[in-house]
């Protein structure tokens, strides 16, 4: 069955899997989202004796249904390799009585890796599938993690440049010191005097920008997107859920149809879909858990039906999670809606106009799949610290929310469904937020003797990630405005 792919804002005109992935975002300003979610066609048990690269073609051929095996296969190869410091991908490790889904063994030490050393490859073989000649500019906005992965993965691709923007002040320095460090011809970081919400706008206004558009074109180069709007970002996430399922009964933690819930700590809420795509496949997911921290705009809208990102933006220590526009909930709000494009441009035009939009009651019992919670910093710091005391295990601070927000859940609702807790970065990524929750000792310590003292309790080697930003010369320094973000582009690409 072919899938083709239509805007969440637009007609129902369709488009194929590799136009899609080179647009990334719709002309109209909407998220690209499959005419079908197809289904696995696969016996669940046969998961289990399946490596993550076949994981990976199975779910990935059916959404990308004009890639030939042998392009998709290439692909998929290029990514999954020794840039992970695991054979396995993505190891499920027990911990405790907690199941933890490690997504951090890649060249960046984060989730966004799973995605992103893919995404080239498939931005580059469906450009030459679409005969595409011009240079393609890929334009994203992160909190974090997306920037370093995207650039480790774009850098010095032929026929690419990538540009990154990322709250100047908002990433903690490790994350800052993977960007501004990052090698490459065609890179480009950008420090923005705002918050990620304040880049994200900047960067899709100029998506939409008809006049720089057509600059572009003249000038041979045409954007796209590495940001989780893009389809072929969100896809290969939907891969480590079917996996995981497979060893959960690979351990013998479930019997092949049995329930396993999934609880995720996401911001832009792209983590968590590519869950809810993975049930809409086939995998017997129960409750999918969106853990969020002190910016729990999503947690408020499961519990109300009302999105309301007029609030304070709070600074916390799991800043890929400091976001109050989730851009991947429009693909959501879109299917609950009845895939009504008037419904959903209207709910969208009223975030953007009045900053707040109500879903209707018979949506909201759409929401069923998912359960809402947030915890709080002290309560994470607490969690990280008992996890390490107990278990002996060490959570970054993101995934250190998921684990007090399945907490919660438990306790709340009394559900005992095996949970897979969705491991989203190394805790070296944030080395200053963990230790300091272990021990309050080590608030006076500089970040990098927090690193050597993190290998020493932990037992777990320093990730060549770390190790590399050491001593690394900065190569980027640029600081702009929000209002300077379209100019900077310009100077970039000298146009």
């Amino acid at each position: 069955m072919e899938i083709r792919y239509k805007s969440t804002r637009g007609n129902r005109e369709t488009i194929s899997a590799s136009e899609a992935i080179l647009k990334g975002l719709a002309d109209d300003g909407g998220l690209y989202v499959p005419t079908a979610v197809p289904e696995l066609g696969i016996e669940l048990s046969e998961l289990a004796k399946m490596n993550y690269r076949e994981v990976a073609y199975l779910v990935m051929s059916k959404f990308f249904s004009d890639f030939t095996e042998e392009e998709l296969k290439h692909c998929i190869d290029s990514a999954y390799d020794s840039k992970f410091d695991t054979d396995e991908i993505a190891p499920l490790v027990t911990a405790g009585k907690y199941e933890f889904l490690e997504l951090f063994h890649g060249a960046t030490i984060a989730f966004k890796d799973m995605a992103l050393s893919i995404l080239p490859h498939l931005l580059t073989t469906s450009a030459r599938k679409n005969k595409i000649e011009n240079e393609i500019v890929i334009l994203t906005a992160t909190s974090g993690d997306t920037g370093k992965a995207a650039l480790a993965g774009f850098a010095d691709v032929p026929g690419t440049k990538i540009i990154v923007f990322y709250p100047k002040g908002g990433v903690s320095r490790v994350q800052e010191l993977q960007m501004v460090t990052q090698k490459g011809e065609n890179t480009f970081v950008v420090g923005v005097r705002g918050n990620f919400d304040d880049a994200q706008t900047g960067v899709k206004k100029m998506f939409n920008d008809t006049k720089l558009k057509a600059l572009l074109e003249e000038n041979h180069y045409q954007f796209s997107s590495a940001n989780s709007i893009n389809i072929g970002r969100l896809v290969p996430q939907v891969a480590y859920y079917v996996w995981a399922y497979g060893q959960m009964i690979k351990k013998g933690k479930i019997a092949p149809g049995e329930k396993v819930n999934f609880d995720v700590p996401t911001g832009n809420f792209g983590n968590i879909l590519a869950g809810y795509f993975a049930k809409k496949m086939g995998i017997p997911a129960g409750k999918l858990i969106c853990a969020s921290n002190d910016n729990k705009v999503l947690y408020d809208f499961f519990k109300t039906g009302v999105y309301d990102r007029k609030r304070e933006f709070i600074l916390t220590s799991s800043p890929s999670m400091d976001i109050l526009i989730s851009s991947n909930l429009e693909r959501l709000i879109y299917l609950i809606a009845g895939e009504s494009e008037e419904q959903n441009r209207a709910y969208m035009k009223a975030l953007t106009e009045e900053g707040k939009y109500e879903i209707s009651a018979d949506q909201k019992e759409k929401l069923d799949d998912f359960y809402g919670g947030f915890a709080t910093e002290e309560e994470n710091a607490l969690g990280i610290r008992t996890h390490f005391e107990e278990d002996h295990y060490i959570t970054d601070t993101h995934t250190g929310v998921a684990a007090c927000v399945y907490d919660k859940y438990a306790a709340e609702t009394g559900d005992m469904t095996p949970t897979v807790i969705v491991s989203t970065a190394s805790p070296y990524k944030f080395a200053r937020s963990v230790m300091t929750a272990i021990d309050a000792k080590y608030e006076s310590e500089d970040d990098f003797a927090l690193i050597k003292e993190l290998n020493r309790i932990s037992g777990i080697a320093i990730p060549n990630a770390i190790a590399e930003i050491l001593d690394a010369e900065i190569r980027h320094d640029t600081v702009c405005e929000i209002d300077g973000m379209e100019a900077e582009v310009k100077r970039f690409l000298g146009i």
